[in-house]
């Protein structure tokens, strides 16, 4: 789904999948046991943060296997892609889109409970298909039928496994008019539900339950299943908390730092969503935010621009801007000090990681306010802010983690 630029999109999920009991899959078994290896999975990325919006992966389904680009998004657990059912508001040619070949999950299938809010699905009939329907947090929505084919996933080591992975067959789909039509197929769902893909390999013993992305500042990058990646050393960690009825990856509390000091703004709770292009804040922590930059910004060669629409705040320099690094020196970083226990973990956000220079030239500021777009006290650390790191999220032991890295090197 794409990321408008003025109005940009999170893809938080509404629907919260449940607990499930069982699985569809017969061709592997269920846990891992302790003789076994499972594989580390390594996917390359394309998009940027600005002009995109987004970051987007190519994955083959089917037999004979066919090429689908999805946004990646860990604010949602669903993985869905526009299908030829035939569809109504899909953005793609028919050519390009999913075409389902019987293989609908009926509404009997354990499975179908994950996509339902707390009670089992309507299924007055067992064969029937199980149906779905997504909300994301700009109104978008995606109607459909869930149905499992096989995926093509590429290995670490450069071979390839072929599960058999449920997913949302979208015939319906509804983008908001104040967005530009996306020029992905669908979504990956990375979220903690017993539907995203990710659970669904774990669940079938094929990798450990953990997953993470490196999003390039320059475009691109990667994301992985496994932890054959992680580092050994140099990675930062906080706990994972786990709000009632969320499937988020949900961090915190944590205290705001500006330049090294204390801003006054703690008992932070953060989501960290690879589906936001920018980085959120609440209304009182974003108008704290914006009057510490602005009383930085006084005085120096930067001035307010009402007409450039890119974001809700952007300065104009002396002349056009080619690069944040321009200006770099002019802004402070941004520090989430998170407390774990008796140790405190930092999360720099430097400049060039709150910041994006619109095409008219101007620096405009990729922190916005989430109360304005529906997210009412949430805090939500996205893209822009994740750029030039490599972001863990470790379902096994309840904690995110991160460390610099370059993210222009596919892993071997």
């Amino acid at each position: 789904m794409n990321l408008s630029l003025s109005l940009p999109l999170i893809l938080f999920l509404i629907i919260v999948p449940q607990s499930i009991q069982g699985s569809i899959f017969k061709t592997f078994s269920n846990t891992l046991s302790p003789k076994s290896h499972p594989y580390s999975f390594v996917f390359p990325l394309s998009g940027n943060v600005f002009p995109l919006g987004y970051y987007s992966v190519s994955l083959q389904i089917g037999n004979p296997p066919k090429d689908f680009t999805f946004d990646i998004d860990t604010g949602s657990d669903l993985t869905w892609v526009q299908c030829d059912a035939p569809c109504s508001g899909c953005t793609v040619r028919t050519e390009l889109q999913y075409k389902p070949k019987s293989n609908t999950v009926p509404c009997s299938d354990p499975i179908c409970s994950a996509l339902h809010w707390s009670k089992k699905p309507e299924c007055p009939n067992p064969k029937d298909q199980c149906d779905y329907e997504v909300e994301y947090a700009d109104q978008g929505s995606s109607m459909g039928a869930l149905v499992v084919d096989q995926f093509s996933l590429k290995l670490l080591d450069g071979s390839s496994l072929v599960p058999r992975l449920a997913f949302g067959c979208g015939y319906d789909q509804h983008f908001p008019s104040a967005h530009p039509q996306p020029a992905t197929v669908g979504v990956l769902g990375l979220g903690k539900g017993k539907i995203s893909i990710l659970t669904q390999l774990v669940s079938a013993g094929l990798t450990r339950n953990v997953l993470g992305h490196c999003l390039s500042s320059k475009g691109g990058g990667f994301l992985f299943f496994g932890d054959n990646l992680i580092p050994s050393t140099g990675v930062s960690w906080t706990t994972l908390v786990s709000p009632k009825y969320s499937n988020h990856y949900t961090t915190g509390p944590a205290e705001l730092l500006y330049n090294g000091k204390p801003t006054g703004l703690s008992g932070l709770k953060l989501i960290f969503d690879s589906g936001s292009s920018y980085t959120y804040f609440n209304s009182k922590t974003y108008q704290a935010i914006v009057h510490l930059i602005g009383n930085d910004l006084k005085g120096k060669p930067l001035k307010d621009v009402k007409e450039d629409k890119t974001l809700a705040i952007c300065w104009k320099g002396a002349k056009p801007l080619k690069s944040v690094l321009e200006v770099k020196n002019l802004f402070k970083t941004l520090t989430v000090n998170f407390k774990n226990g008796r140790t405190n973990s930092q999360l720099q956000i430097p400049p060039e990681s709150y910041l994006i220079v619109s095409k008219t030239g101007n620096v405009c500021l990729g922190i916005l306010n989430g109360s304005e777009v529906g997210l009412q006290d949430s805090n939500v650390i996205g893209d822009i802010s994740m750029q030039g790191t490599m972001v863990i999220y470790d379902n096994e032991k309840q904690q995110l983690g991160w460390v610099s890295a370059d993210c222009d090197k596919l892993p071997k």
